[in-house]
């Protein structure tokens, strides 16, 4: 893991706060490590020039997960990125197993972790970014809609399609 850039003690805090979580979320939505950290670097970078602008936003955790979920947007929609991605591998989590865990534990955590992680795949960008954004940031709808510019009734929609692509898959 890279060092955050210096910009004083409260900067740094804010990067060890929040880099854990936007990096976590920047590898859901890109499916790539590498990727992913350089979206997330690319997102404190971006804070620490709003930070520099003496601009201070009500609530940094909802800025930096906007800023995120909009660069990752943005890379996904770059015709690198597409081209990129069809060279490259889906993103495997199970390359880092816990190791106090017991081997049986782990076969069988691994083989969830690729049914769960197979279906978040199949499901529509809109429906991993709400999902994402509900379930594993655990943000209300309302906070998602606005965050995406969709209503809540969308949310609500784009989430019962998420639940029951996974419900199948999972069966």
């Amino acid at each position: 893991m890279s060092k955050p850039p210096s910009f004083g003690p409260d900067y740094q805090k804010l990067y060890q706060e929040h880099h854990g979580r936007i990096l976590r979320l920047c590898r859901i939505l890109l499916s790539n490590p590498e990727e992913a950290e350089d979206v997330a670097q690319e997102v404190f970078v971006k804070a620490l020039d709003y930070w520099g602008n003496n601009s201070m936003p009500e609530s940094w955790p909802r800025w930096l997960t906007t800023v995120a979920i909009n660069t990752c947007r943005d890379r996904r929609r770059s015709s690198w990125w597409k081209r990129w991605l069809k060279s490259t591998d889906d993103f495997d989590e199970r390359e880092y197993p816990d190791e106090h865990a017991a081997v049986e534990h782990q076969v069988i955590r691994r083989e969830q972790y690729e049914r769960i992680w197979q279906r978040l795949r199949k499901l529509s960008r809109r429906q991993q970014e709400v999902f994402a954004l509900r379930y594993i940031e655990g943000w209300s709808t309302q906070e998602v809609s606005e965050a995406l510019g969709l209503t809540p009734g969308s949310v609500k929609r784009h989430l019962t399609r998420a639940i029951d692509n996974l419900r199948k898959g999972l069966a």
